[in-house]
Parts: C-alpha cells; structure tokens; sequence
C-alpha cells in the first residue's frame, strides 16, 4: 500500500513540475487542451427584457453567478434553460406576461 501511495504522490509531483514549468514558458511533454465554450444568448435575452443580471437569474429561477458565467462565456446553460433563452429572445414580451401570472399565483 505504501508504494502505491509513494508512487500517487510522485505522479503529483511530476505532474504539478510539468504544469509549472509549461505555465512558465518552457517545452513540455505536458498535454495542454483549450476550451473554448460556445456563447450564448443570455446577455442578449436579458437586454430585451430590459432587466439587471440580478432580475434576470431571479426571474428565471437561477443564481446571478449562473448568468454571469453564462455572460462571460465560462458555462453553457442547461437545456431548460436554454430552451427560456430562445423563447424569451423571440417572444420577450409574452414570456414577461407569462411569467408576471405565474408570480400573481404563487
């Protein structure tokens, strides 16, 4: 058991020197792979309901980090809510009316 841990723990090292040294402009064999997520609509969508980021994930049932990261481009909505994104952006009015009568009710 003890080597496998000995062995683990010389992986980490080896791996965190090769992430230093790639961050520090040096040849690696390190394997470096670039995410670029896909931009969304929901800075767009939020425009035309004319509302802050706070409105905008409190009306949509979600966190405001949520909608800045989605702003950013640093996460992708969900499905849902990629599925409100489109519909607000080509029905932003109904979509507020909708959502006005839903908060009437509750």
């Amino acid at each position: 058991m003890t080597s496998k841990r000995s062995r683990l723990a010389d992986d980490i090292r080896a791996s965190l020197r090769d992430a230093h040294n790639h961050a520090s402009g040096k040849t690696t064999k390190a394997i470096v792979h670039r995410v670029t997520p896909k931009e969304t609509d929901a800075r767009e969508a939020r425009l035309m309901l004319g509302l802050s980021q706070d409105e905008f994930a409190a009306l949509i049932g979600t966190g405001v980090g949520t909608v800045r990261k989605w702003e950013l481009g640093t996460r992708r909505p969900s499905g849902a809510a990629r599925t409100l994104i489109s519909v607000i952006k080509k029905e932003p009015k109904a979509v507020r009316r909708a959502l006005a009568k839903a908060n009437e009710v509750a």
